[in-house]
């Protein structure tokens, strides 16, 4: 099977588009379309329909998908292995992580981790955790830095831990104290970042017993925290979140206090390439010796 109409395939299934796939690999939008039509004749299957937006995986594309990723990823672990017994490091790596982690930590990591392997690329994904969750699953993403998972398919290294927050307004009743009663959650207006589905705010609920009224739900943290600036109402995330807001929110530890583990989940399921083991090593590496 030649690689070339598989990169093509998957490029445009990523993209959605024919143009943005051919932009993505240096070929005009016929040119894709005539490498995925060729693999669609090989295969005896439809695997790209056409949409108003550009284009969407059939029935069989979805199931053919996760295939021809695996696919060219053991291509590119072939390639990198090769490289690493010469004595040279090519990859690329796609890494998934919450937007706070994206921000704050992953620019410093790639910056460094170039410098010594200027060769290999790496992606940065951005997710919730059900997103993230299924991008390790289905091998979107070879990694991902996120908050302690329970998914019994995925091997866990430990970076570091990282405290629950209050966040509320300076104008609150409360702003004056040093902590923010568990409580109290209870009875102020909340606002649940994750499409109201946060799972580390979820799991704190349960744990303390806590039924909050949630007065809206939102994608980011970032439009959580500016709709608590506009006195909408409170909510609690890990302090990680609030990076660029601590001047203009007050944030609170909770009482008693919270704590959340962040760290590297892969897919026990999937080979790392050396690429990604390199890089994975880096992290925990990094994190260890900050300890």
């Amino acid at each position: 099977m030649e690689t070339a109409r598989c990169k093509a395939f998957l490029a445009a299934a990523e993209e959605g588009s024919l143009t943005a796939a051919g932009d993505r690999l240096g070929y005009t939008p016929s040119g894709v379309s005539q490498l995925i039509t060729a693999l669609e004749d090989d295969l005896g299957l439809k695997l790209l329909e056409r949409t108003k937006k550009g284009v969407g995986l059939t029935k069989a594309g979805e199931e053919i998908l996760p295939v021809i990723r695996h696919f060219l990823s053991d291509e590119d672990s072939l390639y990198e292995k090769a490289s690493d017994i010469k004595g040279l490091s090519i990859g690329n790596i796609t890494v998934a992580a919450f937007p706070s982690i994206a921000t704050f930590w992953l620019p410093e990591l790639i910056s460094k981790f170039q410098k010594e392997y200027p060769n290999i690329d790496i992606r940065v994904m951005e997710g919730i955790t059900q997103e993230i969750n299924e991008w390790i699953k289905d091998g979107t993403a070879d990694m991902a830095i996120l908050s302690m998972t329970d998914q019994e398919d995925f091997d866990w290294y430990p970076l570091q831990d990282d405290r629950m927050v209050a966040v509320i307004s300076k104008e609150h009743p409360l702003a004056y104290k040093e902590s923010f009663p568990m409580e109290r959650l209870s009875e102020e207006d909340f606002i649940m970042p994750a499409l109201g589905h946060d799972l580390d705010v979820e799991a704190l609920f349960v744990t303390h017993e806590i039924k909050p009224k949630i007065a809206f739900t939102t994608m980011e943290n970032p439009v959580t925290l500016s709709m608590i600036k506009s006195g909408l109402g409170i909510s609690v995330m890990n302090e990680l979140c609030t990076g660029l807001w601590k001047d203009q929110l007050k944030i609170m530890p909770l009482d008693p206090p919270c704590f959340i583990t962040f760290g590297v989940a892969v897919n026990e399921h999937r080979h790392l390439s050396p690429a990604s083991q390199k890089f994975l090593e880096y992290v925990v590496k990094k994190f260890t010796k900050s300890k």
